[in-house]
């Protein structure tokens, strides 16, 4: 059987991997990335919230519209990227040979390098009757408001006050729901002051130190249980309280999404402050297998600012060591690292540097 064969593949058509596909064609690689989803844009296609940042990255501007920033940057590309959509990679092999799955078509495809750029996905909560229908991540709220136009409930209590949990407690109350509390079982507040003072402003109670017990429900959510936490996290007996809701929404974070890496033998390394267990690398993005690269939050989960520079960053170099050097490249190299340095500037960056410092301590390339 003919196996195809690119020089560059990259998994995952979110921010990161469209960054990477750009830099890479300016470079003069010719790519292929592979993307799971119907369309391309990664979270971006359902966020409606204007970013942060600097110009460079598209600061005030909506994530929907970012996204069609970077896939129209694709798109002018056209003749050194293909894109497979509806595409799961199932396999990935040591040597440099991964398998794909486009409807009931299977295919062999080899590479000289890859990116990874699978991005990440949410945590759950565990707690009594987690499974009953109206109970949904935030990613899934997300999705059903602003790619269907489906809201999730008429009242949402939302879980988790970081800047996920507290836009998208915005954004449904902007879509008409009423939003009764959200709960934080952190003693402060997790996200931006900026986001938590808006949801305030319109009457949302945000309760620390507070978390859900249980699920009520026959057929569907009804009620849930909340009590407040000590400073050990447990629950305090006899503070509990109940209240009435049709939805749930549940924001705990993000967990990087690396199986495949750990399918091919790359070391593996659980850094609580990049969101868990995420390949261990060198300054060019590199695992310790020789020719395997990462981009995004399959690396350290952050803001959507710094996968789009750490994909343009990581394209940048592969395309390099692929021996095409960007006419520009010195410039470049310089400029994504001082945006990446900003971007991790301010308190929330702190993590993410103290994670990289970490990770980045030990690597052999095999």
């Amino acid at each position: 059987m003919f196996m195809k064969h690119f020089r560059l593949i990259i998994i995952g058509g979110g921010p990161a991997g469209l960054s990477a596909a750009k830099i890479a064609a300016e470079s003069g690689v010719k790519s292929l990335i592979i993307e799971r989803d119907f369309k391309l844009g990664g979270q971006l296609v359902k966020q409606t919230h204007m970013f942060f940042g600097s110009e460079k990255q598209y600061a005030k501007t909506r994530g929907i519209n970012i996204a069609k920033i970077l896939i129209n940057d694709v798109e002018q590309n056209i003749n050194m990227i293909t894109v497979m959509k509806n595409t799961t990679v199932v396999g990935l092999y040591e040597d440099n040979v991964l398998t794909v799955l486009q409807g009931e078509t299977y295919t062999k495809i080899s590479f000289d390098s890859l990116v990874v750029a699978t991005g990440a996905s949410e945590k759950f909560l565990a707690f009594e009757n987690n499974d009953l229908p109206g109970i949904y991540g935030a990613g899934a709220v997300q999705t059903l408001m602003n790619v269907h136009g489906v809201l999730p409930g008429e009242k949402v209590v939302m879980i988790g006050s970081g800047n996920i949990g507290l836009i998208v407690s915005y954004q449904l109350l902007q879509a008409g729901v009423n939003v009764l509390k959200v709960l934080e079982a952190a003693p402060t507040i997790g996200g931006y002051k900026v986001h938590a003072s808006k949801l305030k402003r319109l009457g949302v109670d945000i309760l620390t130190n507070h978390s859900i017990k249980k699920a009520i429900g026959k057929d569907k959510l009804e009620k849930i249980l909340v009590s407040e936490l000590d400073d050990k996290w447990e629950f305090i007996e006899g503070s509990e309280f109940e209240i009435e809701t049709d939805a749930l929404c549940i924001s705990v974070g993000l967990s990087p999404m690396g199986n495949l890496l750990s399918m091919i033998g790359a070391e593996m390394k659980y850094i609580s402050k990049l969101g868990g267990l995420v390949p261990v690398i060198d300054h060019h993005h590199e695992t310790t297998i020789k020719n395997i690269y990462v981009a995004g939050d399959v690396c350290g989960v952050e803001e959507a600012s710094s996968a789009i520079v750490e994909g343009y960053l990581t394209g940048l170099l592969v395309s390099e060591r692929l021996g095409f050097r960007h006419k520009d490249f010195d410039n470049l190299y310089d400029d994504y690292n001082s945006q990446l340095d900003n971007l991790r500037s301010g308190p929330f960056g702190v993590r993410t540097l103290e994670g990289l410092q970490e990770l980045r301590g030990e690597r052999n390339v095999k």
